[in-house]
């Protein structure tokens, strides 16, 4: 599916995704020396944090538009054009990290197996991302507005997101002992009143939309807003209904 980023508004209305993910920095605990991943880095913002560490710290990325963001604003950063379903480190890493990114691979074989093969036995994987039932509304809502536009079976969705046992057996099996594994519900507010929906959709679900004309799309994002106004807009702004996992794990020696 393709997926292009717009990196300005990433980084702008949707600067959430990293300011959530600073907390997972705790669980990692970055040591200096230590050869660490990110795992999806995105526009590096949680790769420079834990640079400051001093750990040796490499950003993965499957998208050039986001590393391009990233390397424009910490030109320092190591970064790597790669598919985390199918990328394995050249040399073993202490630690995978990745916040908000594993639930854009829909290959989750091919990512755990990835990731179990970049780490040295014993190195950790610390990650958050979409659990089940993680943005329902959209999930349940777009079939309905696609239908609405006259594309009803052009409707394919780009995400990954699992139960806790799920995904725990997924990790037991490429060799990676679960130690905690978390789902919990956490409301996201967007920026920009009435029109934070609409963004959120065009940032977030942009690959979704790409097989649209722009008349279908505009009835599809249309759709969207006025049937999940009820559950979803409150004093203003929308909340979207976020539900995530966190994950930590260690490979097993």
């Amino acid at each position: 599916m393709d997926h292009k980023w717009n990196t300005g508004m990433y980084d702008g209305d949707m600067a959430f995704v990293s300011r959530f993910g600073e907390s997972l920095l705790e669980l990692l605990q970055p040591q200096e020396g230590e050869v660490i991943l990110d795992w999806g880095c995105g526009t590096g913002d949680l790769t420079a944090a834990i640079a400051q560490s001093k750990a040796r710290v490499t950003g993965i990325d499957a998208s050039p538009d986001m590393l391009a963001a990233a390397k424009a604003k910490y030109p320092e950063l190591e970064l790597v054009l790669a598919d985390g379903q199918a990328y394995i480190s050249p040399s073993p890493a202490d630690a995978v990290f990745s916040n908000a990114a594993l639930h854009w691979l829909t290959d989750a074989e091919g990512a755990a197996a990835s990731i179990a093969g970049s780490l040295r036995p014993g190195g950790r994987l610390v990650a958050e991302f979409g659990a089940h039932g993680n943005i329902a509304s959209i999930v349940q809502g777009l079939p309905a507005a696609f239908a609405a536009a006259g594309a009803a079976g052009r409707l394919k969705l780009p995400w990954y997101f699992p139960s806790v046992g799920e995904y725990a057996s997924l990790l037991e099996k490429h060799g990676l002992e679960v130690e905690l594994a978390l789902c919990f519900h956490r409301p996201t507010p967007l920026e920009d009143g009435e029109a934070g929906l609409r963004k959120w959709v065009n940032t977030f679900a942009d690959g979704v939309l790409s097989v649209l004309d722009e008349t279908a799309r505009r009835t599809v994002l249309e759709h969207l807003e006025q049937e999940l106004a009820p559950q979803l807009f409150r004093d203003g702004r929308w909340v979207m209904d976020y539900r995530r996992l966190r994950v930590v794990a260690r490979k097993r020696a």
